[in-house]
């Protein structure tokens, strides 16, 4: 990056309108653009499946804050996967994902992209002999995520980088729960980052979206026609609301880190918690790599409770500031229960997550009021 990450997320594709000096891109809310004669387009503007002006700009500040040289921005993260999946495979190749996936992602492959013939192997990444034995001459992507959704696991993105590309393979990381802000995977090696920008860029509960930004110009290329192609664009107000939440990205995420902290000391203490899965502890398995690749730990939060299965969602049902639902990344805080929300999909697979694992995505609320109910709800 030439310049500061704030800056970036700010300025980045976001210059003032020649006309009016707006300082805010506005929502071009069009279909179609006049053309001055046949084919002649002003500024590559033809129709907005292909191309819109809201949406240019986001996919250029995606682009610049994650160090990469094409960004797209799409109507979810999924629509991103599948695009990215039906970009760089065909029927009969073979993908590594992690073996404590996001639900949807795991749900992509195993319900859809299987029945077009594409094969996966969920594999402990952590693991480099495990992922080295499960390359096979087929394998296309070593798809990462780190930290993992909601296991929290961390994945060494510089020596998987190596090793994907020793045979030939790229590497997809999902930066959701990190945010660009706390992790560049471009910048350690990896092909293509994954968001669902529904969470941590969006922020703030008000949007559903995602996107792709590849360090390639020609592999962005061919994403981008894939992207046209198939036609899953994210639409100018959807854009709009997501480029106003990457402005305050570095800001938020801060914050969630800072509560996010003090949320670990208080589970840590408590006596109906058996285990809690934060990176930023020092005896997290993946602390040292986590460290060593991001910024600070994040704002997601896992334990597992003494109680079982039932006390965990009773836990969920107590609570009052954490709001009981699914996703995650926004300004207010989030408790789920993964096995019967986010990752039901993934119920007596490989992935099923265990009963007792609570989630917590920890928002920017003043941090005594989110402990002292978490203090209760875990009464």
């Amino acid at each position: 990056m030439s310049e500061g990450f704030e800056t970036l997320a700010i300025h980045a594709g976001q210059e003032a309108d020649p006309q009016t000096g707006a300082v805010v891109p506005p929502i071009y809310a069009v279909s179609t653009y006049k053309q001055d004669g046949v084919g002649g387009l002003r500024s590559g503007y033809e129709y907005s499946r292909s191309a819109n002006p809201t949406r240019t700009a986001l996919e250029e500040a995606m682009a610049a804050v994650e160090g990469g040289a094409r960004g797209l921005a799409f109507a979810s993260g999924l629509a991103a996967e599948d695009t990215l999946l039906r970009t760089v495979c065909k029927p009969g190749d073979h993908v590594i994902i992690p073996n404590d996936a996001y639900g949807g992602t795991y749900r992509l492959f195993a319900k859809v992209h299987e029945r077009w013939g594409l094969h996966y192997d969920p594999v402990a990444l952590d693991n480099m002999n495990a992922v080295g034995a499960a390359i096979t001459p087929k394998t296309k992507i070593i798809w990462v995520e780190t930290p993992t959704n909601p296991l929290l696991g961390i994945s060494d993105i510089a020596a998987l980088a190596e090793l994907a590309h020793d045979c030939g393979a790229l590497l997809v990381v999902d930066n959701t729960f990190a945010s660009p802000y706390l992790q560049q995977p471009l910048a350690l090696g990896a092909d293509i980052v994954v968001h669902s920008t529904t969470k941590y860029v969006g922020g703030h509960s008000d949007v559903v979206g995602g996107a792709l930004v590849a360090r390639d110009p020609e592999l962005g290329e061919q994403l981008a026609y894939h992207q046209n192609a198939m036609g899953a664009v994210a639409g100018p107000f959807d854009a709009w609301l997501t480029l106003r939440g990457l402005k305050t990205l570095a800001v938020r995420m801060e914050r969630h880190c800072d509560n996010a902290e003090r949320v670990v000391d208080l589970l840590l203490a408590h006596p109906k918690v058996i285990s809690v899965l934060y990176p930023g502890m020092p005896e997290h398995p993946g602390h040292e790599v986590a460290a060593k690749q991001m910024r600070r730990f994040g704002g997601m939060v896992s334990f597992r409770v003494a109680g079982g299965e039932a006390e965990a969602v009773e836990i969920c049902n107590r609570a009052k500031l954490f709001t009981l639902g699914e996703s995650l990344g926004g300004v207010e805080s989030l408790i789920e229960h993964p096995g019967r929300m986010t990752h039901a999909s993934a119920a007596g697979s490989p992935l099923e997550v265990p009963g007792d694992l609570v989630r917590l995505s920890v928002g920017i609320e003043t941090v005594d009021d989110l402990l002292a109910d978490l203090t209760q709800a875990l009464s």
